[in-house]
């Protein structure tokens, strides 16, 4: 048993529960973070994958960017292998499985455990949602959420992408295949621009020969040198590395509070209540499982934020038997991803930007993108070599493209997956090759939901039964989505365009398994367990019409805050 309790307990460290702890912690009021995963850049876990470490951290002072720096790098393997790299869902303890999850169609889960969550493998796109996908939608107004956003939008930051040659192509492509420039961060009407990004400005030396390539990786400020997704190292300390996970944004300041205490290697396996004679069921607390040593302990709290995610949090609700309620784990939406690419000669590259390539792997990841309302967006993303063969050939839900020749008429050359000769010559022109995400407005649907197997369980429970299935509106939205995306290339001058067709249960922007005004209220409470609130991607009423769902998980967790400390600690409502 452990005798630290709290004012609020929030589970999970992600793009949700750092925000919670960070903005109640701020309130004055006392905060556990439990963590099932790895704390990395911390001095009490100068080892985390092959020692046990401290148990708690709770000051800036732990905080240690040389322990940072030797565990984030730039190989795609070392980093995004799903059992052994930085980026899995797993113990911190890399000579253990890691923590399985079922679903029975091809795809993959990017879940990611440890401090940050799965922000700390994200793009850091940050688009507010379509005003259209909220308004007479969801249960609160997208007027409502226009202060929070602004407020995480002020603590990432959140910035303007610079340009660099794949996104000088990309506007002069979306120039000529008709789309206008949207000047406005609340998108009303299709349109390009750049994309609003959680990553630092460039760096004002970057082009001061003065200054070398090292030196500038240990100051402030985006070296614009790729491998966003990778994870960035470029900073001076952990609270000023370039990209802005929630590791190196929120969680530094919920530390500089003195009022949060984060707890990794932590996997909660229950959530407790009692009855109160008033207000019935509430939440008092939680019982969690130490990943290293099986220990279980049990901690109180006047209050609880579950922020697990969109598999974790209903997973969670029910292992620990909390009551029924038929939405529980359904609605889940994912935006149904694609992906379009296109390959450029080099002296039509020469005539449109005066270089012979688009450099993919120069800038950010994605730093441009077209916005459809009612439709969804596409951007461009151009990964590292072996990241971006994956994505553009090797992964598909079409089969292989010898195969499965594209239908007439269709405007991309290759569709589905390449392998052999074919492949290595692709690959030769990728320097010469830009490729783009498409994210679709996703339509809720009831039969898409996660569960937990009533056999199989692992160290920490029953484990999750994912099932997702695109509506037929969801994939005529995708498929001119793609189109869309092939068009701008054309109109950019590609020579080649391929279209992956990824497979639908390639599971990434997941939302809406604990739906606002179906499991929560508008404030985000449980209808059923009062004191208990949720704060990631699951309260979501829908995939809010494509736009990456960080920023709005992270606004939305602002405002549960404040209202959690309004409505049970009396402290004002400071941010609306």
């Amino acid at each position: 048993m452990y005798d630290q309790d709290a004012d609020v307990i929030v589970i999970g460290s992600g793009g949700g529960g750092a925000v919670a702890a960070k903005e109640l912690a701020e309130k004055g009021l006392k905060v556990l973070v439990l963590e099932a995963g790895p704390f990395y850049g911390n001095k009490k876990w100068e080892n985390p994958n092959s020692e046990r470490g401290g148990e708690w951290s709770s000051s800036y002072e732990d905080l240690d960017v040389g322990i940072y720096k030797k565990i984030y790098n730039s190989y795609e393997n070392n980093m995004n292998d799903v059992v052994s790299g930085v980026f899995r869902f797993g113990p911190s303890d890399r000579r253990r499985a890691p923590w399985h999850r079922i679903m029975k169609q091809k795809g993959d889960i990017w879940q990611v455990s440890g401090v940050g969550g799965t922000t700390q493998h994200y793009w850091s796109q940050s688009p507010r949602a379509f005003p259209a996908a909220v308004d007479g939608i969801w249960p609160i107004s997208y007027r409502e959420l226009i202060p929070y956003y602004e407020k995480a939008e002020a603590t990432l930051p959140v910035q303007f992408s610079p340009t660099t040659p794949k996104e000088e192509l990309f506007y002069y492509g979306a120039k000529k295949a008709g789309w206008d420039l949207i000047p406005t961060l609340n998108v009303v009407t299709p349109g390009y621009r750049p994309n609003p990004n959680a990553i630092l400005r460039a760096n004002e030396h970057l082009m001061d020969p003065n200054y070398s390539m090292e030196q500038l990786h240990e100051m402030e400020g985006c070296t614009l040198r790729g491998h966003c997704v990778n994870g960035c190292t470029t900073g001076p300390t952990v609270d000023k590395i370039a990209k802005r996970s929630t590791l190196v944004s929120y969680i530094p300041l919920a530390l500089k509070t003195g009022n949060v205490a984060i707890r990794p290697n932590s996997f909660t396996i229950k959530i407790l209540t009692d009855h109160d004679p008033q207000g019935g069921l509430r939440a008092t607390g939680v019982r969690f499982r130490d990943t290293w040593t099986g220990e279980i302990g049990e901690l109180t709290a006047k209050a609880v934020v579950l922020a697990a995610g969109c598999i974790e949090s209903p997973r969670l609700w029910l292992n620990s038997e909390l009551p029924y309620n038929g939405w529980v784990g359904r609605g889940l939406t994912n935006h149904c991803f694609d992906w379009v690419g296109g390959v450029f000669d080099e002296k039509d590259l020469m005539s449109i930007m005066g270089l012979p390539a688009v450099y993919p792997y120069m800038g950010h990841t994605s730093g441009a993108r077209v916005d459809i309302p009612g439709t969804g967006i596409f951007q461009v993303s151009c990964l590292s070599p072996g990241l971006m063969s994956f994505l553009t050939y090797g992964f598909s839900e079409a089969g292989y493209d010898a195969l499965n020749p594209p239908e007439p008429g269709a405007p991309w050359n290759i569709h589905g997956r390449v392998v052999g000769p074919q492949l290595k010559e692709l690959m030769l022109d990728y320097s010469r090759t830009m490729t783009m995400l498409l994210l679709t407005d996703d339509e809720v649907r009831y039969s898409n939901r996660v569960e937990v197997d009533p056999l199989l369980k692992d160290e920490n429970g029953p484990i999750p039964l994912i099932h997702y299935t695109p509506s037929p509106k969801t994939l005529q939205r995708r498929d001119k989505l793609a189109r869309y995306a092939a068009e701008t290339l054309q109109a950019a001058g590609a020579k080649k365009i391929i279209r992956s067709d990824l497979p639908f249960a390639f599971l990434l922007h997941l939302e809406s398994t604990m739906r606002m005004g179906f499991v929560v209220d508008t404030n985000c409470e449980a209808y059923q367990v009062k004191r208990l609130f949720i704060a990631d991607n699951s309260v979501h009423f829908n995939g809010i019409g494509g736009p990456n769902p960080t920023l709005t998980t992270q606004a939305l967790a602002t405002r549960t805050a404040d209202i959690l400390a309004n409505k049970y600690f009396d402290q004002p409502i400071v941010t609306a």
